[in-house]
């Protein structure tokens, strides 16, 4: 068990050998609950998110077809190809 000094301005310090084994990095958050017989910390784990742009190009999917190009989404491309008699 660990005894922790409370310093004048009210911090206290974990000791290093717990912060490395909970994972405690500088900016971690500390939950205190106050409960009967003293007071719980509990680490607050964020949900960590992740950087989608280093996933990119590991799915590839065969081409299918001929490729597009932007005109085939053109509303207006679309309606003149349909109409008869147009070039």
């Amino acid at each position: 068990m660990s005894t922790l000094l409370v310093s004048s301005k009210g911090q206290i310090v974990l000791p290093a050998d717990i912060r490395r084994r909970l994972g405690m990095g500088a900016g971690a958050r500390v939950e205190v609950v106050e409960e009967a017989d003293g007071l719980k910390l509990r680490v607050v784990r964020p949900v960590v998110t992740a950087d989608l742009s280093g996933l990119a190009g590991m799915v590839k999917a065969p081409a299918r077809g001929v490729p597009r190009n932007l005109d085939d989404f053109d509303p207006a491309a679309l309606l003149a190809r349909r109409r008869p008699g147009r070039p």
